[in-house]
């Protein structure tokens, strides 16, 4: 066989980078996208912030320099949002102001250094405080704390490391500690005052029959200790008033909160949607910089500053497409899910990624990619894009109902329901094909998990 070289022509599709940038930048969220766009400001001299009070005045005298200059600068204002950032020292986040940045470890740590405590105790502390989780359960049993610490050298007994965790259980916040469920809220009853209402009823309930309690099995309760509904109910209420979970009453989490990317508004019996101007800076092109550069000069420094010219208009279009973009699917959104804003969740109409590219001419990645974590601000709350997207069921009339709007009916169901009865699944799923939608009680299950509405034998009460 002989060898030799061929030619043929072919066509084939290829991203170029500047697409390839523009479909990154579509996808960021809006604090992505800023320290993205801090980062090109620090590598790319011919970009800059431009304030407020002083973009008119340079906008104008840009546009009077192109009408002098030959060089081409049509992509030098392509993004017209501001920054505006003011400092008020009276402006202060009450959940920041008031929250405490220490674990509940160094929390416990920090009263155990103030407790007068021997050496060997003060170790066995350490080693119960670095067992204890964030909800304040020990996370290793006695048996295997005494493994652990005991030693020829210093052998330890059960009962010392027994009265150390008795200690640590009376710190701030009281109950930690413990091993079980029944254990801190033994140890919360313990410190309230004995002229406490049915303090030893509900001492007796916690420490025998709390999984009756979890079951709800409120008969049996009523029937074991001889009492009422009303008593059951004010031992209930008591237990109530405890912490399942003490440790959580330290949290070193800091509050966050989400700026929209858009916001929505009835203007004139009309919906109007509108970018936020505040989530990114104004971006211009430098224009000292850009006046060095040279048509005719191939020096270096002059190459350089072209090609950063050209990466910044591209990266100043990319964002001007992006916020295109997502105004234009935003509002396509807000007019289909009107009934929503008008009336509420159980309004809202099924919608899948497909409708929105087919009516705007764009890919269904495009849209996927534009309403993810990308937020809106309406009369209803704040929502992400996505929120507004759902599958549908079949009704009666052939129409069709979203799972949104089911879930918000179920419940609405639930919360009218008798708490002595609570509705099950399949009546549940009854009352909805009276009104019309056919659903199956297993596809009721699956909304009312997804809710976190536990079964009816959990949401049963001792009296409504």
């Amino acid at each position: 066989m002989k060898t030799s070289l061929q030619l043929s022509l072919g066509r084939q599709l290829t991203i170029t980078p500047q697409l390839q940038q523009a479909i990154q930048l579509l996808q960021l969220s809006t604090v992505d996208l800023q320290q993205v766009i801090q980062q090109q400001l620090e590598v790319n001299p011919m970009l800059e912030i431009v304030q407020n009070n002083d973009y008119e005045e340079l906008q104008r005298e840009c546009s009077s320099a192109v009408e002098e200059d030959s060089f081409d600068f049509q992509w030098l204002h392509l993004y017209t949002s501001e920054t505006k950032s003011t400092f008020n020292e009276n402006n202060y986040i009450y959940e920041t102001l008031h929250c405490t940045t220490t674990n509940l470890q160094d929390h416990l740590r920090w009263q155990m250094d103030l407790t007068p405590m021997s050496d060997i105790d003060r170790v066995i502390a350490t080693a119960v405080i670095d067992a204890i989780d964030d909800d304040g359960f020990l996370t290793l049993s006695l048996l295997d704390l005494h493994e652990s610490l005991n030693s020829q050298s210093y052998p330890l007994d059960k009962q010392e490391i027994e009265a150390v965790i008795h200690r640590i259980q009376h710190f701030d916040p009281i109950g930690c500690a413990a091993n079980s469920l029944a254990d801190t809220l033994q140890i919360q009853l313990d410190h309230l005052a004995c002229s406490t209402p049915y303090l030893e009823l509900a001492k007796e309930l916690v420490a025998d029959n709390i999984e009756l309690l979890g079951q709800h099995n409120y008969r049996q309760l009523m029937k074991i200790y001889h009492i009422d509904e009303t008593a059951l109910n004010n031992v209930l209420q008591l237990i109530q008033s405890l912490n399942p979970r003490p440790g959580s009453l330290i949290s070193s989490l800091v509050a966050e909160y989400i700026t929209p990317d858009l916001t929505v508004k009835k203007i004139n019996n009309a919906w109007h949607v509108e970018l936020n101007k505040n989530t990114l800076p104004c971006l211009s092109i430098n224009s000292h910089y850009a006046s060095l550069i040279k048509r005719s000069s191939n020096s270096v420094d002059n190459q350089f500053l072209k090609t950063n010219l050209q990466e910044a208009r591209w990266f100043m279009k990319s964002i001007q497409s992006r916020q295109e973009t997502l105004l234009k699917v935003s509002r396509f959104i807000v007019d289909y899910q009107q009934d929503f804003l008008e009336l509420g969740e159980e309004a809202m109409k099924p919608l899948i990624l497909n409708d929105v590219a087919s009516a705007l001419d764009m890919h269904e990645s495009t849209i996927s990619r534009v309403t993810t974590q990308k937020y809106i601000h309406t009369p209803r709350g704040l929502f992400e894009l996505k929120y507004f997207f759902s599958s549908h069921v079949s009704t009666e009339a052939g129409g069709e109902c979203s799972s949104t709007a089911i879930q918000a009916l179920i419940k609405k169901l639930i919360a009218a329901e008798n708490c002595k009865k609570p509705l099950s699944d399949s009546k549940l799923a009854t009352l909805m094909g009276e009104q019309g939608i056919q659903i199956a009680r297993r596809t009721v299950a699956k909304y009312r998990e997804t809710m976190k509405i536990p079964p009816s034998n959990e949401r049963k009460a001792i009296r409504s």
